[in-house]
């Protein structure tokens, strides 16, 4: 028996009859194509009778297809069969298509279209619709599994493509679309590949790589095999066009090195190196100060490192001279040599002189380091003075200083006859101690305590000694060449030579003794500190004086030396005074009056004289001797003026000195510039003053106009007594002086009397005398 069945059918009924068994109870079974019992299961269904058997097969497939056999057993064990031959033909399926399928450009693309039926299916390939044949040397081939072959897949073979399957014989066609996409490698290139850099500079530097593939590459950035991760120093930016870039901020020594830029899709990765080379400014990294011992030798070792390796040089710090690697001194003794950012200076025989900083400095091309050291020299103890006498007396205490430089710092001991003098001292030594002197205090009670005194200095470079004499001291000898100079009629100046002794102890001062020639009374005068210059002030005019000089130290006084005889001058005139001027306020002029020499006796008065340049007539102004300056007013703007000055004492009159100077003009004086700088109780006062002043004018308008007002009033008052005095005045004007009425002028030309006019009273012997009011400045 044969059934056909379509695949995928709901259910499909296999019945069988067994006549032979119809009156006996029968055992029936199934089994498959392949001989196996059938079981019931949800896809496979029994249903048995007494001689007849159903076989239920749902959803039927393919592989169900096949020679089915019932069979039937009785009691007795015995047995017969019957076979169904099942027969499927299955519609067209396409099975599990995939859409899109992706391939790598440049390789040989299958692409599947999985279809079946029963019977075969005929398969045809569509591309952009038109039918692919297989063409000679075509790229195109559809293979015996119904598959698509494309040879060199390139983007441009990249789209949609159809399989069409047909069933001719049923007439049943069906079709898939499946894209293609064709997958390109990253292909990957940078516009850079090596970059510079200075460490702890801030700066920042960008890689750029430019990037093409599909589908559009993944972008990594990697270092020593680690992929870098975004931070505060590293910052990615991707922009159109596939451009990717990473900038690494604060670049530091440690940034330096190679980096490479990873591109990354289906079709493959490609990746490409950076170099990044980071400079680093020379930084020293060792030098220490160093200690020698004077005589041996120093070596001073200075370390630097940076990117590039920089070149070290010394420079000595007290006189600037510069060592450099392979330079060698003259003397021989500063030698250097250097390799791999270490350089080492050598100082043979090391001197005192070679104490101090000494500067290493590293260099290269961006930059520069400097560092400073400082080498110590250890030295045996050196003392610093040749003073080793001294000289004192009995019960005078003197000190004895033992200065000793060394390093390291000396322990110091005095010794007296091989007998150590202990620091709490004795009953008339005493030792006062400090860093690098050691004083030792002697009073001397009788001749056994003047003698040598030994002072031993020692530290662990060695020991030295010096040896000190106490000797006792004497007064000084008497100075000489004593001289007088710059004598005037009340000073005297005496000059004098040291003496060649002073006894062994300093001078403390000079005695300068002087007396009148006759007189039995010396008067002293000390001389300041030791200088051998004394000034004898309040002396007698035209006296002869007699002078000696002894020197004085601690011991006592000296003899005196020779004694010299001077006179004073006589009193005569005082000479021409000296005069310096500036200007004073409005139309006012300062004349300053120096101090000159007087002639022996005070200045009385200065007779000041003065006009302008263009006038014949002088006007006069006595000024006290006491007074240091003259004041001129009013004067006249835009005018030169003319001075001569005499100074007058007892004896007579100085000659001249002429002075000229010269009066500006008028300055602008506006209301505002004039009362800018007042108070308000300054302008009300001055509102006052022109108020009075108003009332002065209207007054005399009245007293000139209509003989009325306070001023006709006191007129009157006046003349009634004029009448009286009239007669014994005139007599007096003319019998004992004439007076000179000076006119002074004012700003137009035109002489005026003021109140303030200078009247000098010219007498019989030529004396000039003025009014105390008139003399001040």
């Amino acid at each position: 028996m044969m059934l056909m069945v379509v695949g995928n059918a709901a259910m499909m009924v296999i019945s069988v009859s067994m006549s032979h068994f119809q009156e006996v109870k029968a055992l029936l079974d199934w089994y498959n194509p392949q001989g196996e019992r059938i079981v019931p299961s949800k896809r496979m269904a029994l249903h048995t009778e007494t001689s007849r058997s159903r076989l239920i097969i749902y959803n039927a497939i393919i592989e169900d297809a096949g020679i089915y056999r019932c069979q039937a057993t009785d009691a007795s064990g015995h047995t017969e069969e019957a076979s169904v031959v099942l027969e499927i033909y299955q519609r067209l399926t396409f099975r599990d298509v995939q859409s899109p399928q992706e391939f790598r450009h440049g390789e040989t693309a299958e692409v599947v279209c999985d279809v079946i039926s029963s019977p075969v299916p005929v398969v045809v390939w569509y591309y952009q619709d038109r039918e692919i044949t297989e063409e000679h040397h075509s790229k195109f081939q559809v293979l015996p599994n119904n598959n698509l072959q494309i040879h060199q897949v390139t983007k441009a073979d990249e789209g949609v493509y159809r399989c069409e399957a047909s069933v001719e014989a049923r007439g049943e066609i069906d079709f898939v679309d499946i894209a293609v996409v064709v997958n390109v490698p990253p292909v990957l290139s940078v516009f850079q590949q090596s970059f510079n850099a200075t460490a702890d500079y801030q700066e920042a530097v960008t890689f750029t790589c430019l990037t093409s593939g599909s589908p559009d590459p993944v972008v990594t950035w990697h270092r020593k095999g680690q992929q870098l991760e975004p931070s505060e120093q590293h910052i990615f930016n991707r922009l159109e066009g596939g451009r990717s870039m990473l900038t690494i901020r604060n670049i530091r020594q440690g940034d330096g090195g190679t980096y490479s830029c990873k591109a990354t899709n289906k079709a493959g990765s490609q990746e490409r190196e950076l170099f990044l080379k980071v400079f680093v400014q020379p930084h020293i990294t060792q030098l220490k100060n160093v200690t020698a011992v004077e005589g041996s030798a120093a070596m001073i070792s200075c370390v630097a490192e940076g990117e590039p390796l920089p070149d070290i040089s010394w420079r000595r710090a007290s006189d600037g001279q510069a060592f450099v690697d392979g330079d060698k001194s003259q003397d021989g003794r500063f030698e250097v040599r250097g390799r791999h950012g270490k350089s080492v200076l050598t100082i043979s025989g090391v001197k005192l002189t070679d104490l101090g900083q000494f500067d290493c400095e590293a260099l290269s091309r961006i930059g520069g380091h400097q560092k400073r050291m400082f080498l110590d020299i250890e030295y045996i103890p050196k003392f610093l003075t040749n003073h080793t006498i001294y000289y004192s007396w009995e019960g005078n205490p003197v000190n004895i200083s033992c200065d000793v430089m060394s390093n390291p710092p000396a322990t110091m001991l005095w010794r007296r006859e091989r007998f150590t003098i202990s620091a709490e001292g004795t009953a008339n030594t005493r030792v006062h101690s400090a860093e690098g002197k050691s004083v030792l205090e002697v009073t001397p009670m009788s001749d056994r305590d003047f003698g040598r005194y030994n002072c031993t200095a020692r530290n662990n470079i060695g020991v030295r000694y010096q040896e000190f004499i106490l000797a006792q001291a004497d007064v000084p000898s008497n100075p000489y060449s004593v001289r007088l100079s710059a004598v005037s009629q009340r000073l005297a100046t005496v000059t004098f030579m040291k003496p060649d002794s002073h006894g062994g102890v300093p001078i403390s001062y000079y005695l300068v003794q002087y007396k009148e020639v006759g007189s039995q009374e010396w008067r002293d005068v000390k001389s300041h500190s030791v200088q051998t210059t004394v000034v004898l002030t309040g002396l007698e005019p035209n006296t002869t004086y007699e002078v000696r000089v002894a020197a004085v130290n601690g011991k006592g006084q000296g003899e005196f030396s020779h004694t010299e005889t001077f006179q004073t001058l006589p009193i005569r005139e005082p000479s021409p005074p000296a005069v310096h001027g500036q200007r004073g306020m409005g139309k006012a002029y300062r004349l300053g009056l120096v101090k000159q020499d007087d002639g022996g006796m005070p200045i009385v008065e200065y007779i000041v004289k003065y006009k302008t340049d263009k006038e014949e007539q002088w006007m006069t102004k006595l000024v006290p001797g006491a007074n240091d300056f003259a004041m001129l007013q009013p004067l006249q703007w835009n005018t030169r003026y003319e001075v001569e000055i005499t100074a007058r004492n007892v004896k007579g009159l100085s000659e001249p000195t002429f002075y000229q100077f010269f009066m500006p003009q008028k300055p602008d004086i506006t209301a505002e510039s004039l009362f800018s700088g007042l108070g308000l109780g300054a302008v009300v006062g001055l509102g006052l003053g022109a108020l009075l002043l108003l009332l002065v004018l209207v007054d005399v308008s009245c007293f000139f106009l209509r003989h009325c007002g306070l001023l006709m009033c006191i007129t009157r008052s006046l003349c009634s007594k004029k009448t009286a005095t009239s007669g014994k005045g005139k007599e007096i004007e003319e019998g004992k002086a004439a007076y000179l009425k000076l006119p002074l002028k004012e700003e137009n030309g035109k002489e005026s009397l003021k109140p303030d006019t200078i009247e000098i009273k010219v007498h019989g012997d030529n004396s000039l005398h003025t009014k105390p009011d008139d003399s001040k400045a």
